[in-house]
């Protein structure tokens, strides 16, 4: 997950504060100038650290709060809110419908991965049921066409654009026009971006927005820039109407935290973040949901929207009858495997889950697990049916193994590795044997049919110790489904 070191250096300032014996000024104090270096450090302005520290001060007086009072509880959620606050625009951005034709035009300095986030932007429209098309208005740099071409191709996206005609509004206005009278819904308009906020631009942009009357106009920011990203986001807001921002390379700086903050202080709300170069390394933010998991909170309904993406509905009730019966075979594994690399980076799918640390899973873990899942599934693919179909993995003799490491280009120690991941697998899987499966109609989520017994036998106890117990737990299960994380995501049995 992006800001992992920042949110791993306030997550262990309220660790170490929940651990004191007592409560006091002291420790409290201790506790709000580690998070104050920690946001120092990710580049947040000192002023907005300042007032947040204030609000704390004064939201947690430790003399005025009566006895019985949960303080550690108190103190979480009032940093909780401070960040959410420092956040948080308070302003909500133009969305797209389907079905509606909508103009949206993409502006930015160059170098910020504008092109890029046009066919991300585009790319995760489309799974959710859009007809985006492309259009490249960026005649300044040389190769943005080509840029554009080969990203809109990959992702099978239609595209417009010209290598004769130099005048981008020109451009812009044929393909919006040719867009609009093939119906697609989403026509997206790049722009050409410079080294400098110069008034050429920004009379190029005017010029593209008169000519395309765009419903939205996005600003794409560089999130390495830090708290500098104030200056340059007012700047642009005050030439074109931006109505929304994403920020760019999220992934590899600890200015993102900064980044994010100095956008809010505009007013403009930040609708996505890019995390990477790939296409599915593209996350929507959004505020509470973010910071949550941000502090190892998880993020459970984002987590049952990607089972819900990924499992076909009526694939649920058939998956859940497995759980239920608690076998678990080679061909199971192979289709949540599936289901797994669908539902986009492994790292950021598992910081959803509460108790997990995005420090867990350095970029590179990520990948290699990524990669490690993959060849598993090769190895799976040189079995029969009868392998794949079979609960008793001791079928699987010397001769057997040596066959399906021949067949998928492995070695017969990698095929021995996987079996052992998939009798780890099955033994988590048995302990959901008897789980209650809902009527025909009421499978609207895993969730509802979880109950408490059953996941604290799934997870591990260091991250059920983490989440807070069987008590914590019990909190986080009403939580599950729920659009509003922070309702109980604090409850449970808390000491005083």
């Amino acid at each position: 997950m992006v800001l992992a070191e920042l949110g791993g250096s306030i997550s262990r300032a309220l660790q170490k504060m929940s651990n004191a014996t007592i409560i006091d000024e002291k420790v409290l104090g201790e506790c709000l100038n580690e998070i104050t270096r920690a946001l120092m450090q990710a580049d947040v302005k000192f002023e907005m650290i300042r007032d947040m520290m204030a609000n704390i001060k004064r939201i947690v007086n430790l003399e005025d709060l009566a006895a019985g009072h949960n303080k550690r509880r108190i103190i979480q959620q009032a940093v909780f809110n401070e960040l959410c606050k420092m956040m948080d625009p308070g302003k909500a951005s133009f969305t797209p419908k389907k079905g509606k034709t909508c103009v949206v035009m993409f502006v930015g300095l160059q170098g910020s991965g504008k092109t890029t986030t046009c066919t991300k932007y585009a790319y995760y429209h489309q799974k959710k049921g859009f007809k985006p098309a492309l259009v490249c208005a960026d005649t300044f740099r040389a190769g943005a066409f080509d840029q554009l071409k080969q990203n809109a191709t990959k992702a099978k996206i239609p595209f417009y654009g010209s290598y004769m005609e130099s005048d981008p509004v020109k451009i812009a206005a044929e393909g919006v026009e040719r867009f609009k009278k093939e119906n697609n819904d989403l026509i997206i308009v790049d722009t050409s971006g410079r080294h400098m906020q110069e008034a050429a631009l920004f009379e190029e942009m005017r010029q593209v927005s008169e000519a395309t009357k765009p419903d939205l106009v996005i600003f794409v920011m560089d999130g390495s820039i830090g708290q500098m990203a104030f200056a340059q986001a007012q700047a642009f807001k005050q030439s074109v109407p931006v109505g929304a921002v994403i920020v760019t390379k999220m992934d590899g700086h600890a200015k993102g935290g900064g980044a994010l903050s100095a956008v809010a202080a505009t007013k403009s709300p930040v609708i996505f973040i890019g995390t990477g170069e790939h296409m599915d390394e593209f996350e929507i933010f959004d505020v509470k949901p973010f910071v949550s998991r941000l502090l190892g909170m998880g993020d459970w309904s984002g987590f049952m929207d990607k089972i819900q993406e990924v499992v076909p509905t009526d694939q649920q009730p058939e998956l859940l009858q497995k759980l239920s019966e608690g076998s678990f075979t080679l061909r199971l594994m192979y289709e949540q495997f599936q289901n797994i690399l669908k539902m986009g980076p492994i790292g950021q799918v598992f910081s959803m889950l509460p108790g997990f640390s995005a420090e867990v899973m350095p970029k590179g873990h990520e990948k290699e697990s990524q990669a490690k899942i993959k060849r598993y599934m090769t190895m799976m693919d040189s079995m029969t049916n009868a392998e794949l179909d079979s609960t008793n993995p001791k079928i699987f003799n010397d001769s057997r193994a040596l066959r399906i490491a021949r067949g998928s280009g492995r070695s017969v120690k990698e095929v021995v590795e996987m079996l052992e991941e998939y009798k780890r697998l099955a033994k988590v899987w048995s302990k959901m044997k008897g789980l209650k499966i809902p009527k025909k109609g009421e499978m609207s989520a895993l969730s509802r049919n979880m109950n408490v017994q059953h996941m604290s036998k799934v997870l591990p106890p260091q991250m059920l110790k983490q989440i807070g117990g069987m008590g914590g737990l019990q909190s986080l299960m009403k939580q599950m489904g729920s659009k509003d994380m922070m309702g109980g995501m604090f409850g449970g049995a808390g000491d005083k």
